[in-house]
C-alpha cells in the first residue's frame, strides 16, 4: 500500500503542472533577456535547445517514464530557474533551515499542548488550568500567519526585541561558527514562538477532549480503586490512552516538516523548503516543484508506515495478528 500510494500520487505530482498552459523554459529565458534590456535574437533556438536538455521535447509518455525511474533514484534533476543547480542541492541547502523551525516548534508544541490538555480535563488539577481554555480556543483559531504578523509588528517593529525577518542578520557569512549559530537562533524564536503558539491551542484542545472521555473507563476506575497515586493513574493510565489521536496527528505534522510551513516562511523571509517552494511556484520550476511535492509525499508515507507499526506498543489492545 505504501508503495501504490507513492506511486500514484507521483504521477498526480508529474501530470497535474502540465496541465497549466505555460512553457517554463521559454518564460525563464525571456525573463532573463528581458532584465538584461534587450531580447536575445536566437531566443528560440535558445528554447529548443533547454528543452532538449531538460528533454521537454520528448513526448509526453517518455517524459513520465524517465520521471519516474529518476524519482525512485531520488534523482531530482536540474532546477529551471536556478540552472546549473539540481534540485537536491537546492533542498539540501534549505531543509536544514526547516527543520530546525518546524521540527523544534512541532515537538515543543506538541509536548506543552498535551500536557496543558490533559491537566485541563484532570480533576485533581489546579483551578487556575481550567482557565486556560478560553485564550487557548482564541489562539487555536487564529491561523499561523495572521499572528507571525501581530508577533512581528508588536516584538519586532514595535518592541524591538526580535529581528524582522530573516534567517541571519545581512552581511553575515554563514561559516558554522557558533556566532553564527547564535545569530540564526535569535532569528528563528519569533516564527518559532507563532508557530508554538498557534499549534498549542488545537493541541491542547484536542488532548482535553481525549482525556474527558477516557475519564470513565473500567481501567480508570480500577487503578484510583487500587489506592495508585494520581500521578501514576495520571500518566500511565490517562495520558498514554488517550495520547493516540495526538500521536497519529505529530507524526502526520512530522511528515510535512520537509515542505515547511509557506505561509510563516514567507512571512518572515525565513529560507526554508517553504520559501523555496513558493518562489518555484511563482517561476513555474517544474522540477524543483517535482522534487519538494515528492519528498512531501514520501515523508507522509513513511510516517504513516511506522505510525502503524508503532500502534502496537502503544496500545497493547491494538495487534496486526491474524486470529
Amino acid at each position: 500500500m505504501l508503495f501504490l500510494a507513492l506511486w500514484a500520487a507521483a504521477t498526480l505530482n508529474f501530470f497535474l503542472p502540465r496541465i497549466a498552459p505555460r512553457n517554463p523554459i521559454r518564460e525563464r529565458l525571456i525573463t532573463m533577456s528581458q532584465q538584461g534590456g534587450y531580447i536575445e535574437a536566437g531566443i528560440e533556438d535558445m528554447i529548443k535547445a533547454y528543452e532538449e536538455k531538460f528533454g521537454l521535447d520528448q513526448p509526453l509518455w517518455k517524459q513520465y517514464m524517465s520521471y519516474l525511474s529518476d524519482m525512485a533514484r531520488l534523482d531530482l534533476g536540474y532546477s529551471l530557474s536556478a540552472f546549473p543547480k539540481t534540485v537536491m542541492e537546492q533542498i539540501s541547502e534549505a531543509l536544514p533551515w526547516t527543520i530546525g523551525l518546524v521540527a523544534s516548534s512541532t515537538l515543543i508544541s506538541f509536548l506543552l499542548g498535551s500536557l496543558l490538555g490533559a491537566l485541563m480535563a484532570w480533576p485533581k488539577s489546579p483551578r487556575w488550568i481550567a482557565w486556560t481554555m478560553a485564550p487557548l480556543m482564541t489562539v487555536s483559531a487564529v491561523p499561523y500567519y495572521l499572528f507571525s504578523l501581530v508577533l512581528i509588528y508588536l516584538l519586532a517593529f514595535r518592541g524591538k526585541i526580535f529581528p524582522l525577518g530573516g534567517g541571519y542578520t545581512l552581511g553575515t557569512v554563514p561559516d558554522g561558527s557558533l556566532r553564527f549559530y547564535l545569530d540564526a537562533f535569535k532569528h528563528s524564536l519569533l516564527p518559532a514562538i507563532s508557530m508554538i503558539i498557534a499549534g498549542l491551542g488545537s493541541r491542547a484542545l484536542g488532548m482535553r477532549g481525549m482525556m474527558v472521555t477516557i475519564q470513565g473507563e473500567d481501567y480508570m476506575i480500577l487503578a484510583e480503586a487500587k489506592g495508585l497515586k494520581g500521578a501514576r493513574v495520571f500518566f500511565k493510565y490517562g495520558v498514554r490512552n488517550a495520547l493516540l489521536p495526538s500521536v497519529t496527528s505529530l507524526a502526520l505534522s512530522f511528515a510535512y516538516v520537509v515542505s515547511g510551513s509557506v505561509l510563516v516562511e514567507r512571512v518572515f523571509g525565513y529560507p526554508g523548503i517553504g520559501s523555496l517552494l513558493a518562489t518555484s511556484i511563482q517561476a513555474f520550476d517544474y522540477f524543483t516543484i517535482y522534487g519538494i511535492v515528492f519528498l512531501v509525499i514520501l515523508g507522509i508515507g513513511l510516517a504513516t508506515l511506522l505510525l502503524d507499526l508503532a500502534y502496537p506498543l502503544l496500545d497493547p489492545r491494538i495487534t496486526y495478528e491474524r486470529s
